[in-house]
């Protein structure tokens, strides 16, 4: 196997093209976003705020999201997901390039992508083997990683241009653009004939479709375990990355936002190492030892972020905390898509998005108080090491470490 061959199916081709260029969008957008904020308020707990704001509506809906994936046509749920995110950003640069984009508009757009994102993510992950042959969903999730990744590099450092010499406004504005693009490669998959469980599941009751996905979790160890975990864990890494980082570069490396930029694709360079290697493969060996191993190199390298170390060291660490994390993120992508029925695969996704993701916002709320009061690089410091230790609990389970 190959790592393009699942592009043979023209509709995950059709996706994939149209996720790249809308994953491109997104990259603009996160730099765009993070230097308004930064800009307008210079406060850590705004750009923390802001953060919360997505991260609640996802995690509301994200349960309502998992059952209607599996209920209803994917494409069609991705499709008004795409055309719904494309308005929001085009009004946001709308108001921008007019001067009056103010933080409670930011705010608002954080609620509406939130609650998009609750349908959309859920929708992704459980087409793909309705799309996909088993023997090249690796091949899939890792061109799907890789799209993200590549642009990821060019995405930040562009980003940062723009915002450099166009202002936030055109960042804003060519990622409205891009959902557009997105919106129309779904297209050819609308008029494709969804799965025939989907129209019986649409009769029945949804309190019960949900049990259903959460009986699924809780009598499978190696999953409400990892869940569980990588809650603990995005408090611990994800908060402090996402809100510290730009104000590490702001209080050390001389309020530079291209050197924010060439971090985030320091990054994504990692990941496409990553991806490119797992790609290759049809399956995985001791993946629960890999996985988790790569959650332990993750918290290690953000560790090293906190330290007083030179650009290069940082640059490295951003490498391989993009790479260790998308080794986990493929192996566990592939292994829900093996090992969980398709008809639940919605379900069980949404509560894996949900559970994982459930104290991200009390993550940015705390990093971006920590941040104010006790500086970027100690809050980075301590989330590394705290990841670190969670990553070699999860090791030391015997249901991690059997899971092959």
């Amino acid at each position: 196997m190959t790592l393009f061959a699942s592009l043979r199916y023209p509709s995950f081709a059709f996706l994939w093209a149209g996720q790249t260029v809308s994953r491109f969008g997104d990259h603009l957008y996160r730099v765009a976003l993070a230097w308004w904020v930064l800009e307008k308020t210079g406060s850590a707990a705004a750009m923390g705020t802001v953060l919360i704001f997505t991260s609640v509506p996802m995690l509301l809906f994200v349960l309502i999201g998992g059952v209607a994936v599996d209920r209803f046509p994917r494409a069609q749920v991705m499709f008004v997901s795409d055309l719904l995110r494309a308005a929001v950003v085009g009004i946001t640069a709308l108001l921008a390039f007019t001067n009056t984009l103010e933080l409670w508009h930011i705010l608002v757009a954080s609620i509406v992508f939130g609650f998009v994102a609750a349908f959309f993510q859920p929708a992704y992950t459980a087409i793909i083997p309705d799309i996909v042959a088993s023997e090249q969903r690796p091949s899939a999730n890792s061109l799907t990683a890789l799209s993200a990744q590549l642009t990821g590099i060019l995405g930040p450092a562009l980003g940062a241009t723009i915002v450099a010499l166009g202002g936030t406004a055109s960042a804003f504005a060519l990622d409205a653009l891009s959902f557009l693009i997105a919106a129309l490669c779904i297209l050819p998959m609308l008029r494709l004939q969804p799965p025939e469980q989907l129209n019986a599941r649409a009769q029945a009751n949804p309190i019960q479709e949900f049990r259903a996905g959460l009986r699924a979790v809780v009598t499978v160890p190696w999953l409400w375990l990892t869940i569980l975990l990588l809650a603990l864990m995005n408090l611990t890494q994800a908060g402090p990355y996402t809100v510290s980082l730009p104000f590490l570069v702001k209080e050390s490396l001389g309020d530079d936002v291209q050197v924010l930029g060439w971090l985030y694709s320091a990054a994504a360079f990692g990941s496409v190492i990553a991806a490119i290697w797992l790609g290759r493969k049809t399956g995985f060996h001791r993946r629960g030892i890999v996985s988790y191993l790569g959650l332990v190199v993750s918290g290690l390298a953000t560790l090293v972020l906190g330290l007083a170390v030179p650009l290069p060291m940082l640059l490295l660490a951003n490498v391989l905390i993009g790479a260790s994390l998308n080794v986990f993120n493929l192996i566990w992508y592939n292994t829900l898509q093996e090992m969980v029925p398709n008809d639940l695969l919605g379900r069980v996704s949404s509560i894996d998005y949900l559970g994982s993701f459930v104290l991200l916002p009390i993550g940015y709320g705390l990093a971006g108080w920590a941040t104010d009061l006790f500086g970027a690089a100690e809050v980075l410091f301590i989330g590394g090491v705290l990841t670190t230790l969670l990553a070699l609990i999860g090791l030391a389970q015997p249901a991690i470490r059997k899971l092959n």
